[in-house]
């Protein structure tokens, strides 16, 4: 019985697709595209605004700044750069295997939810680089000259010291001393504004992605089609998300992001005149942002049922076996290769 009333829910959804999910005027998301503007957000003299989402990149050597604002950047796929008020990000390579940008002003977090290892994430602070190692949670502090691993790993490299970050550490950059990291204390770190704003759009981008995925792996007879792991448009929430190639996995939030495989295994409810994703969260995964097949069930009303946790040892891959490559995507998504 929940399988036949998922179906009828899925096809409920898919018939109330709006036209915009036709809409071609979006550009291919590449590593600078704007993803999300709040307040006072600018490139150069050119102030953005709701309809510079999806429209507007970063070209290499332009910065993104904010006054009293927030902004969200996109840069390969899956990996979001999320900028607090007051601080800016110079966009120096955005090749998909050479990207780099330099947080100037403020302060940067670099939310990575897939890494190929043919990918290479650089972040400048302060002349000092620092080379994204793994998936996982990153905060860039110009203000305070810090490099911090939320989750992940990094390295830093600086004058001719390698310096390896972990989970939980952060690094002073240009001290006059040797290098060292240090522990911090995550739970207060949790509190910052820029931390629970950047939960929250994870969040968005997380529902927006059961949406999209649903959609698009009914392209085939209906509207976009799917074309692997990659940036997505989704035009309920007017922004991209990511959808991976395979199976299920939380990201460095919690938050659960489906492939169109297994999007149908979705909690759903009835929104805004079409049926929308539940956001499930589980806040104290040890390793939340790893790929792992799930358990789902379904609930009316709104409400995921219970017993939606990681299966033990179900491990499942997203990368380019799943889909032939690795940087692919549907209508106004993902990357086709460098611009």
């Amino acid at each position: 019985m929940k399988r036949i009333w998922m179906k009828l829910a899925l096809f409920a959804a898919i018939l109330g697709v709006p036209a915009a999910f036709a809409d071609t005027s979006k550009n291919p998301a590449v590593p600078g595209t704007i993803n999300y503007v709040e307040g006072q957000v600018s490139i150069g003299a050119q102030y953005l605004n709701s309809k510079s989402v999806g429209s507007i990149q970063v070209e290499e050597g332009q910065s993104l700044s904010t006054d009293k604002g927030r902004a969200e950047m996109l840069l390969t796929p899956g990996v979001f750069v999320r900028l607090g008020d007051h601080s800016s990000a110079q966009m120096v390579s955005s090749g998909l295997t050479d990207t780099q940008v330099a947080i100037n002003q403020g302060e940067a977090m670099i939310e990575v939810d897939n890494l190929h290892p043919q990918n290479d994430i650089r972040v400048a602070e302060d002349g000092v680089i620092t080379r994204l190692l793994k998936t996982g949670l990153y905060d860039f502090d110009a203000s305070h000259n810090l490099v911090r691993v939320v989750d992940g790993k990094a390295s830093v490299q600086e004058n001719d010291h390698d310096i390896t970050v972990k989970g939980g550490h952060q690094l002073a950059l240009n001290n006059n001393a040797k290098p060292k990291t240090q522990k911090f204390d995550k739970k207060e770190f949790e509190a910052t504004d820029l931390y629970r704003w950047s939960s929250l759009r994870s969040d968005y981008v997380a529902e927006a992605n059961v949406d999209a995925a649903r959609i698009y792996y009914a392209g085939g007879w209906y509207g976009p089609g799917w074309f692997g792991p990659g940036w997505y448009w989704d035009p309920w929430f007017s922004s991209f998300t990511f959808i991976p190639g395979d199976g299920i996995f939380y990201n460095p939030f919690g938050w659960r992001f489906y492939s169109p495989l297994w999007a149908y295994s979705a909690p759903i409810y009835w929104r805004g005149g079409h049926y929308g994703a539940v956001p499930v969260r589980v806040p104290h995964d040890p390793a939340p942002y790893r790929n792992r097949a799930v358990q789902s069930g379904f609930a009316s009303g709104g409400h995921p049922v219970s017993g939606g946790h990681p299966v033990s040892g179900g491990t499942r891959s997203f990368g380019a076996s799943s889909a032939g490559g690795g940087f692919h995507g549907g209508m106004g998504g993902g990357f086709g290769g460098r611009r």
